[in-house]
Parts: C-alpha cells; sequence; structure tokens
C-alpha cells in the first residue's frame, strides 16, 4: 500500500486508544513511528512491531532470514534491542512442508543472532507465501530513537548502501548478474543491531530504518516530524553493486512510482543536471528498500566518531549530508549533486 493511501485508512484509528492506556502509550498511530512504544515503568518500554512480505528470493532459508532482519529493523530503529517474536506465515496448501520449514529455520536462525527467540506464531493458507515476525524489544524511555528529534546541523548517516529493490525486481525476471544479487542478499539479511550500537553511542537525536517508502520518503518523514530540511549529497549516497545497472534495464519496482508521486513535490533536484541524467538516481531514490539500514541524525560533534565506530563493525555506512532549519511551511530535501 502506498503512503498516501496507507496514511488514509489509519487515520480514524489513532483516536481510539482507551483512556487508561493513553498516558504510557508514547508511540502510538498518532504519531506515526516505525514502532510502537509502551511505558511499563520508569526504566522500560516495550516496543512493538511487525512487518511480512512476499519471497524476495528464491532460497526458503535465505528469504527467512530477510523477512526475519527486515521485521527487527524497526525495533533496533526505535532504539530498542528485540528479545522475543512470533512467525507471521501465508503459504499454499500445496507448498511443500521442507521448504516451509527452511523458511521458518531460516526468521529463528536471524532471530536469535539477534539475541531474540521466537516463541510461536499464526500461519494460515494463501496463494502467495509470506513470512514476517511480531517483534518485542526493550529500551529505556528516556532512550528512545524516533523520527523526531534532528536539529539543524545534525549529520546524516545512512548505513547500508541502497539498490535491494531494483536488483531483486531484476533477479525476479532473470536479469541479474550474480554478484549483484549476492551483494543485494548480504545487504538484506544484516542485522540493523550494530548500526543502532553505533548511534546510541554517538548520541544519536532521530533515526528511522530505510524501507518501503525509499530513502527520500522516509527521509521526509524524519524530517517533517524534526520541523528541519535534509541536505543530501547523492555523489556520497552508496548503492549497492549493479543497481544503476538495472535501472537503465527498466527493472524498476512498482513501488518506486507511488514513492516519487507521494514525494516528488518536496525534494529539490540540482537545476544543472537534466532530467534524463538523473533518472537513474531519481528511480533509486524512490525506490522501495528491503530490509534497509537505519537513517540517523548524529550531532555534528559525534559524526565522525560514530562513522569510524560503523565501519569499525563492518557497516556498510557513509555521512550523505546534513540537517538544515527549515526554510518553508513544510520540510523538504534538496538533493546536491
Amino acid at each position: 500500500m502506498g503512503p498516501e493511501a496507507l496514511a488514509q485508512v489509519l487515520r480514524p484509528l489513532a483516536g481510539m486508544v482507551p483512556p487508561e492506556r493513553r498516558a504510557d502509550l508514547l508511540v502510538g498511530l498518532a504519531e506515526g513511528d516505525d514502532a510502537a512504544v509502551y511505558k511499563l515503568n520508569d526504566s522500560t518500554a516495550l516496543v512493538f512491531t511487525a512487518d511480512f512480505f512476499p519471497p524476495v528470493v528464491d532460497d526458503p532459508f535465505t528469504f527467512g532470514e530477510i523477512a526475519a532482519a527486515n521485521a527487527l529493523s524497526d525495533i533496533y530503529a526505535s532504539g530498542a534491542e528485540p528479545v522475543l517474536a512470533l512467525n507471521l506465515a501465508a503459504f499454499p496448501a500445496d507448498m511443500n512442508g521442507e521448504l516451509i520449514s527452511m523458511v521458518f529455520q531460516g526468521g529463528a536462525s536471524k532471530a536469535g543472532q539477534a539475541g531474540c527467540a521466537v516463541a510461536g506464531g499464526h500461519t494460515i493458507t494463501d496463494k502467495e507465501p509470506k513470512y514476517g515476525l511480531a517483534a518485542i524489544g526493550f529500551a529505556h524511555p528516556g532512550k528512545l530513537l524516533l523520527k523526531k528529534g534532528a536539529r539543524p546541523g545534525d549529520v546524516l548517516i545512512l548505513t547500508k548502501p541502497l539498490g535491494t529493490g531494483v536488483i531483486t525486481t531484476a533477479s525476479k525476471a532473470q536479469d541479474v548478474e550474480p554478484s549483484w544479487i549476492g551483494a543485494a542478499i548480504r545487504s538484506m539479511k544484516a542485522l540493523n543491531r550494530d548500526a543502532l550500537r553505533a548511534f546510541l553511542a554517538g548520541q544519536a537525536r532521530a533515526a528511522t530504518d530505510v524501507t518501503g517508502f525509499s530513502l527520500l520518503g522516509h527521509g521526509l518523514e524524519m524530517a517533517e516530524k524534526s520541523g528541519v530540511d535534509f541536505s543530501i549529497d547523492a555523489k556520497a549516497i552508496p548503492f549497492i553493486p549493479g543497481a544503476r545497472e538495472c535501472v537503465e534495464r527498466k527493472r524498476i519496482p512498482g513501488g518506486t512510482a507511488r514513492n516519487r508521486k507521494a514525494f516528488l513535490d518536496k525534494v529539490e533536484f540540482p537545476d544543472h543536471a537534466s532530467e534524463q541524467s538523473l533518472e537513474w538516481l531519481r528511480a533509486l531514490l524512490f525506490s522501495p528498500e528491503t530490509s534497509g539500514g537505519l537513517l540517523g541524525a548524529i550531532p555534528p560533534e559525534n559524526a565522525e566518531s560514530c562513522l569510524a565506530s560503523l565501519l569499525a563493525a563492518g557497516v556498510d555506512a557513509a555521512i550523505i549530508g546534513y540537517c538544515e532549519p527549515r526554510s518553508a511551511g513544510e520540510s523538504i530535501i534538496r538533493l546536491r549533486y
């Protein structure tokens, strides 16, 4: 579902929280953040999220790993560590049981890597396989990472390269080099745990994860909730090898057009570059990502040390821009190239 349609159907639900729960519901539908957050006591908040989707790769174990990493990403984006999860799954009635088991094993393996126990779940019959997790994590109520909180001058760090959407789309059409899909799979399988820990050590002021609404879409959400503009250096953005080639081969996910329609009027592209010369870049910046990285706003005095910590932990991170004072009524993203 596209961002505009999703916002419309969820809008009536924001005010339906029982009165006795409102004080402790720190983050709900009204806040529109990456996960729900409920305060248990002064030192512990419960962070809760759910995510599932159809296969993006052929191997069932790998699909399970990717789906689990993707689901846990919202926990990390909120400043928490996952502890408990339930499987959410749908499979065709005639699907081979061994293949289904491999999906579950992949998910449990990745969750285990995160220190998260998969303790059950729910499965239904559907024509198309789908898998993911409902996950719970814990964080200190005063140390949450939310989309709001970025300040002018803060440095923007992205912790994974872009391109999973176009590369997996090309892979489904059997129009991809093995090295490209291999790099995309490694990126999608990687947990955002080390990224979160580096962000917390760097005193990040705001964060989100880059998934279905694209870098620009999720970046705009973060900028709007923080009351700032983003200035992003397009040449500093990391891309998975083969991502541009997949765009040039017209292997573009359907969600790209929806994201472009929803967010284009709040993005300023460089005047000196022609529409045609930047088309590959536009497609990648509006393309949905699967199990993407974290985007964090780091105080400028901590940015270089935070990046060094990320790189030392093997995270493929980069400084891609900075926050500016909001220049108009609504936040925008300015792209430099």
